[in-house]
């Protein structure tokens, strides 16, 4: 069974920085493109970064150029480092495959920048 487990979310005011864990089991982060995505109520899931299999990397635009994504393989683990944070921000943080597929997705990790 493939779970992913988030962690790292908090309360942080705007410019400030966290780092997001997404404990992967079940699955090899190795071998496979790994997204994190974010919503906000009343919005569509939004893909924000997405570290592939050959190591490429990948942003939304909203993002890019302050967060960062990054993978341990021997902890089996994807984070997502988020410097410069914005209001626009604040939403909860989930990780899974990239293709966002039905049925993985975790409880996620809430993400909250204040004024």
């Amino acid at each position: 069974q493939v779970q992913f487990v988030e962690s790292g979310g908090g309360l942080v005011q705007t410019g400030g920085s966290l780092r997001l864990s997404c404990v992967v089991s079940g699955a090899t982060v190795r071998i496979n493109s790994i997204g994190w995505f974010r919503q906000t109520p009343g919005k569509q899931r939004e893909l924000v970064a997405v570290i592939t299999i050959g190591s490429s990397v990948n942003y939304a635009d909203s993002v890019k150029g302050r967060f960062t994504i990054s993978r341990d393989n021997a902890k089996n683990t994807v984070y997502l480092q988020m410097n410069s944070l914005k209001p626009a921000d604040t939403a909860v943080y989930y990780c899974q495959f990239a293709e966002g597929l039905s049925g993985y997705w975790g409880q996620g990790t809430q993400v909250t920048v204040s004024s």
